[in-house]
């Protein structure tokens, strides 16, 4: 198993994941959807890492999420479609420069997002990684 990419992409779902509950808080809607969408996608490639699947891009997290992890179980369908909404957001708040992200269409995402860490942590801990994972908290 690739223990040290598995945390490095898991820390960086945590940093991400933080980094959306103080945008929140500061109002910067936006961005807010934005870390979130990050929180969870590397809280997803951890979550495939652990099957010893690497993703090279934001498409294939995508897609492998669905065949590797939903498919088989191992995520509820409530979970690709998180990280399917989460991305589709990101590209608008993003590049899209008129838009403004409502704070109830934020603090969703932003709650998305803690959901899919908490389901991601299960299955880092299923997979063995429970005395590495010491110290977590609920997002």
């Amino acid at each position: 198993m690739r223990t040290v990419q598995i945390m490095a992409e898991w820390n960086r779902a945590l940093k991400a994941h933080g980094a959306a509950k103080i945008l929140f808080e500061k109002r910067f809607y936006e961005d807010a959807v934005s870390r979130s969408y990050y929180a969870v996608l590397h809280a997803a490639k951890a979550a495939l890492l652990t099957r010893d699947i690497t993703a090279e891009s934001h498409s294939a997290v995508r897609r492998l999420v669905g065949k590797e992890l939903v498919q088989p179980g191992f995520l509820g369908k409530e979970y690709a479609l998180i990280l399917a909404q989460t991305q589709d957001e990101r590209a608008l708040a993003d590049y899209d420069v008129g838009l403004a992200v409502p704070k109830e269409v934020a603090e969703e995402r932003v709650n998305d997002a803690g959901r899919f860490l908490e389901q991601t942590h299960a299955l880092l801990k299923e997979s063995g990684l429970g005395q590495v994972l010491t110290g977590y908290e609920n997002p």
